[in-house]
């Protein structure tokens, strides 16, 4: 049942980390979408990304001014330290554009007496023309401004008066439900924070993590109280127990 816990299943999404190229190297701001998922991510400015996918899963790489690329994800793309996409520049060919003699003289006030007048267009322009038009004002409206309008007060207290039942939360149990979701996402957001804050030399070079065991090394070493330790600012007392814990994790997925 221990083991069972570590053990992902073959249809479980990895994070697939890359790199995007060009011809003058790294790309920043390219599209990266998971086509499957209908998920999708940009490059940061080191043309690195990363995206959850899974081998069979069909990505799109794409960019302004360069051709877009589909692929088939495949085993090996998850076992490299960064998939590497190069974007080829994208050629635009114009149309041949043939200029009309029209012998004008750059003067604009001869050359707009040469210019063909459309009557039709002359007619719209004279149905379209008010100003000529004279208003008057015929309207029947009356306001009295000698009496004091009405004027509505609403007490956003009472807005769901007589509409049914008003359920009430506690204050504490107000308190509680943010306190979880507080608890929530700092879980949702540590992965990503160690990461950034470690670096990804730390993890899957000097602890050889293979990357897409990643989240589930830290699932490993969360028992151990890494949460707390990062919470408190101790992040000494994190790298001590990544790297006391890392050797006997290589070993428990090798024999999975």
């Amino acid at each position: 049942m221990f083991i069972s816990q570590f053990t992902f299943s073959q249809e479980e999404r990895k994070t697939l980390f890359g790199i995007i190229y060009n011809e003058n190297g790294v790309l920043e701001n390219a599209h990266i979408v998971n086509l499957t998922t209908h998920q999708a991510t940009f490059s940061n400015k080191k043309g690195e990304y990363r995206i959850f996918a899974k081998p069979n899963d069909s990505i799109r790489f794409s960019s302004i001014g360069y051709k877009t690329i589909f692929e088939k994800l495949i085993s090996n793309d998850f076992n490299v330290y960064r998939k590497r996409t190069t974007l080829e520049k994208r050629v635009y060919e114009l149309d041949e554009v043939s200029l009309k003699n029209n012998e004008l003289s750059g003067s604009l006030s001869n050359d707009l007496k040469k210019i063909k007048h459309n009557p039709k267009l002359e007619l719209a322009k004279k149905a379209s023309n008010f100003s000529e038009i004279k208003y008057t004002s015929n309207s029947g409206d009356h306001i009295n401004t000698s009496v004091k309008p009405n004027i509505v007060r609403t007490d956003p207290t009472t807005a769901f008066e007589g509409l049914g039942t008003t359920t009430v939360i506690p204050f504490k149990q107000v308190g509680e439900v943010k306190k979880l979701r507080e608890e929530l996402a700092f879980k949702e957001n540590l992965p990503a924070k160690l990461l950034n804050e470690l670096g990804e030399d730390f993890f899957f070079i000097e602890l050889k993590i293979p990357v897409d065991k990643y989240y589930h090394f830290l699932e490993y070493c969360s028992p151990l109280g890494i949460e707390n330790f990062y919470k408190k600012n101790e992040v000494l007392k994190v790298i001590n127990t990544l790297r006391k814990e890392h050797l006997n994790y290589l070993k428990l997925i090798e024999k999975h």
